[in-house]
């Protein structure tokens, strides 16, 4: 057994002999967890960090630089009572949901994958995997303003235009990709994708979203020659407006051509330069990452990063597919900051040359982001509940703090100055002192 959760078989027996304890519990009051708070100065918005508590569904909201201080938290599944009624009778859903339970959810319910905040800073847009929706929670009240179920069943990675209004979200068992109005929850657009749409990203000043589509990658045909059986995999380019592919991009030829055929095509989290010429990404099963030229549409380099040892060679063990499952650049487009998540470490990568810098332990690095100031980057240690920040320019670790459980992505988002939780959750943390 890995440590870092149950083989999918031993969970998904695990998680059908519980079907009758879960439907009790769906049915019982929901717990609420209490925030630590932090009262900030009155009057307009301030930059914060959200963290992702996607076995917990809440978000720790944190200063966004210096010592990242707790600011408040936020229950993201504030209705969950009423989806686990609609899931445990419905046998379709029910299948899917503990789907989601046994393989990428590792034996636990996947309740907040990705979010942002609204432009005016009054609501968190968040997806939620085993709900198969995205909602908007309103950060005074903590209540849910509007609520868009995705087409099938589980939604995943999401990206915000750079005007903020619209939301792209990817429903992963749909091969589809909705954008939202960030304001309503009303869709604008979709499009088709490859199999398991993940990553969405905005570039041309949101004229172009990218879609990464990764496959399957909660089978256990790991092996190198039984590649092929993950499906389809593309670069999905469409018109952010029309919403019709203008452009897509297998990467299996051209890593081929760059002379890697050893290496999956699976594109997993990925990173424009500043001006947008160079692609950076991480690939399925692999410790390292890969550049691409996007105007000559071809691999320019790789680089592989060090292996830990002690990391399981069985690849069936690796988190879905991921061997290194996180990445962010320098707002000078100057460092990479990469998290080698089963290799538990992460270390900046200078960009000319490609050579990292040290290698900060850290516990199943989950995903990489800019901090507020652009001086570092911060990455969730999903294994160890907690964030880190590692400065860009020495590549040494800065500071740490403890959020949730299993934190994954961490988003840059803006709340109101004197925000320090929802009103209600203030509330019923002061009566029980």
């Amino acid at each position: 057994m890995s440590r870092y959760g149950r083989t999918p078989s031993r969970t998904l027996r695990l998680a059908c002999a519980l079907t009758l304890a879960g439907l009790a519990a769906a049915l019982g009051p929901a717990a609420a967890a209490t925030p630590r708070a932090e009262p900030a100065a009155a009057g307009g918005l301030r930059e914060v960090l959200l963290v992702g508590n996607n076995w917990e569904g809440t978000a720790d909201v944190l200063a966004s630089t210096g010592d990242l201080a707790r600011v408040g938290r936020i229950d993201v599944i504030p209705d969950k009572e009423e989806r686990l009624r609609e899931i445990y009778l419905n046998p379709v859903k029910l299948g899917f949901f503990l789907g989601i339970r046994a393989t990428a959810g590792e034996g636990h319910d996947q309740f907040a994958d990705d979010m942002y905040t609204t432009p005016d800073g009054t609501a968190v847009v968040v997806s939620r995997p085993s709900f198969a929706d995205v909602v908007s929670v309103d950060l005074r009240s903590g209540r849910i303003n509007w609520r868009f179920p995705v087409a099938g069943y589980r939604a995943d990675h999401m990206a915000v235009s750079p005007d903020g209004t619209r939301v792209a979200v990817s429903a992963s068992t749909a091969n589809t990709v909705h954008v939202l109005d960030i304001a309503t929850g009303r869709q604008l657009g979709s499009f088709p994708t490859g199999d398991k749409p993940h990553e969405n990203t905005f570039t041309q000043g949101g004229r172009l979203l990218w879609n990464s589509s990764i496959g399957d990658v909660t089978s256990a045909l790991d092996a190198p020659w039984l590649d092929w059986t993950k499906g389809d995999r593309k670069l999905t380019v469409v018109d952010a407006q029309t919403f019709r592919t203008v452009r897509t991009v297998d990467m299996r030829d051209r890593l081929d051509a760059f002379g890697r055929k050893d290496l999956s095509d699976a594109v997993r989290p990925m990173v424009f330069t500043p001006d947008e010429a160079k692609l950076y990404f991480q690939v399925s099963f692999f410790n390292g990452l890969v550049e691409y030229d996007v105007a000559a549409d071809r691999v320019t380099r790789v680089k592989a990063l060090p292996e830990n040892p002690a990391t399981s060679p069985d690849r069936t063990t690796w988190v879905n597919d991921s061997r290194h499952h996180g990445l962010s650049m320098s707002p000078d487009g100057a460092k990479l900051c990469v998290a080698g998540t089963m290799d538990d470490y992460a270390t900046v990568v200078d960009r000319a040359t490609l050579a990292e810098g040290p290698l900060i332990p850290a516990d199943k690095p989950y995903w990489a982001t800019v901090d507020g100031d652009g001086k570092g980057c911060v990455i969730s240690e999903s294994g160890a509940d907690r964030v880190t920040a590692i400065d860009f320019a020495t590549g040494t670790k800065r500071v740490s703090v403890p959020v949730g459980d299993h934190p994954q992505r961490v988003r840059l988002g803006r709340v109101p100055a004197d925000w320090s939780g929802p009103a209600a959750r203030r509330a019923g943390a002061a009566a029980r002192e």
